[in-house]
């Protein structure tokens, strides 16, 4: 988290799909956009059943990569 937001790593192939949601930018603190990650806003998080979503996606992406 940052402040009251999240960050979150939906991987490269669903980023557009997740900047579509409400509330979610480009995850960018060092002014190089990283690709695959987006910040959610607080208060666009800030129900349990979306939090729930995000923490889902987030879950499904790390389980896609292969062990290290």
């Amino acid at each position: 988290m940052t402040g009251d937001d999240l960050m979150v790593r939906v991987g490269p192939d669903a980023t557009e799909q997740a900047l579509a949601r409400p509330g979610t930018r480009t995850f960018d603190m060092t002014r190089r956009p990283m690709r695959g990650w987006v910040v959610v806003a607080g208060s666009a998080a800030a129900e349990d059943e979306v939090l729930g979503e995000w923490i889902d996606k987030r879950c499904a992406f790390a389980a896609s990569l292969p062990p290290k």
